[in-house]
């Protein structure tokens, strides 16, 4: 069994901090083979995929790599709330997205919900971007800035809706700050707050099956 490596980094002009972990899980084989077995169903909210269950044990697995993440990078050594996780793979043909699904976005604007996304597939499955809005400088969308944000970006998306596709590089609107490549056994671990997008090739076929899809596991946290 490899060791967790963590990586941190500052991104923006913010210089908000994501860590980057590689080995997160010591077993990634097996959590593809649970995830082969697990049934999905549509997901939730705005992800443009499917979802399953996760096995009961493995925030256990993975907990001594994210309390070192949270400790280290983000400062904090106190409780941890569970929200939400599961299994997810993408599933939606960019013909099929809504507006929203195909622009950057953030998960909440309390600064501290954590999000984390852990890449289980091909190491050509994609990763995740973070970007800044260019007409307000935003790269965190926290609750004094939402209402401002949201009403920019809506005047925008009324003159100029984005194009048909998954958000993967600089748009008119948006300036990518930092990415992170997809890697199986790969963790990018981040503020919620931050807006970001997954990294979905063109190339890729949207394909339900974890075994051919782009399988990940997304949770969310909260620091108490």
């Amino acid at each position: 069994m490899t060791a967790p490596d963590i990586r941190a980094r500052r991104i923006g002009i913010e210089r908000q901090p994501i860590a980057i972990v590689d080995h997160f899980h010591p077993d990634p084989d097996g959590l593809r083979a649970i995830a082969g077995s697990t049934r999905f169903e549509p997901a939730r909210r705005q992800y443009p995929g499917v979802r399953g269950a996760l096995p009961d044990d493995y925030f256990k697995a993975v907990r001594p790599a994210l309390s070192q993440v949270l400790a280290h990078v983000f400062g904090h050594r106190g409780g941890i709330a569970l929200l939400d996780a599961s299994f997810s793979v993408v599933t939606t043909p960019p013909d099929r997205l809504s507006i929203e699904q195909r622009l950057p976005h953030f998960d909440a604007v309390d600064p501290n919900r954590i999000a984390l996304v852990h890449y289980l597939g091909a190491s050509d499955s994609g990763g995740t971007a973070f970007y800044r809005h260019r007409a307000t400088g935003f790269e965190t969308i926290d609750a004094s800035r939402s209402t401002g944000y949201l009403d920019a970006l809506n005047a925008e998306v009324r003159t100029a809706p984005p194009p048909a596709a998954y958000v993967a590089a600089s748009t008119a609107q948006f300036e990518q700050i930092s990415s992170v490549d997809a890697c199986c056994n790969r963790a990018v671990i981040y503020r919620s707050a931050l807006l970001h997008s997954g990294i979905i090739p063109a190339s890729a076929a949207p394909d339900a099956h974890p075994a051919q899809g782009r399988l990940t596991i997304t949770a969310f946290l909260a620091l108490a």
